[in-house]
């Protein structure tokens, strides 16, 4: 009997927060050094999703090393405008958790700024039971703790959980753990491999 379903964010509820598209239209409109900001942003966008600098030191390690013609603030504004709902997989999550006693749980790599937004503007506290981001509990995907982690606190056996993600690694490393997968493709989809697993929606 599954218990709870642990889902990514990015990819799945929403889109990604500030992944390689997100930075390449940064890129494009302030009329950024791709390759500079790149090699930067890989040096240490790690550190920051988990929680061990802020946006602020993350942003002046990768764009604000030097003057530029534009302002912190107006960068964070495009940063968090990227973020777009997933309309059907939203609809789908917040079917099972209208429907049924399973609880939902969100696994995440994301920096602390970008989840604080992200769960407040589409009221993703509306119906997931917790976050467990990266930058809380200084663990990323595809390393198996965070997973045993969700586990534990969830109260919650691995053959008893779903977890969904749109990147197969980290389903893959998910089934280590005795977790169900489903690598998210679309809504249909993953609503078909829910039903195969018990979920009534």
């Amino acid at each position: 009997m599954i218990k709870t379903i642990f889902t990514d964010i990015g990819g799945v509820l929403l889109t990604n927060g500030w992944d390689q598209t997100e930075r390449a239209k940064a890129v494009e409109f302030f009329k950024l050094e791709e390759e500079e900001v790149d090699e930067r942003h890989h040096l240490t966008f790690d550190t920051y999703e988990e929680g061990k600098i802020t946006l602020d030191e993350y942003l002046t390690r990768t764009v604000f090393f030097k003057e530029r013609n534009f302002s912190r603030d107006d960068f964070k504004k495009f940063m968090f405008s990227q973020s777009q709902p997933q309309t059907d997989m939203l609809q789908l999550i917040k079917s099972v958790k209208e429907k049924t006693a399973v609880r939902i749980v969100a696994v995440s790599n994301e920096g602390r700024e970008l989840t604080k937004h992200r769960i407040h503007t589409f009221q993703l506290h509306s119906f997931i039971d917790f976050f467990l981001s990266s930058c809380y509990v200084h663990l990323r995907k595809p390393d198996e703790d965070i997973f045993r982690m969700a586990l534990d606190l969830a109260h919650c056996y691995p053959n008893e959980g779903i977890y969904i993600d749109d990147r197969s690694m980290f389903v893959e490393v998910a089934r280590r753990t005795g977790l169900h997968g489903i690598v998210h493709v679309s809504a249909k989809q993953t609503e078909t491999e829910l039903k195969k697993l018990g979920i009534e929606i």
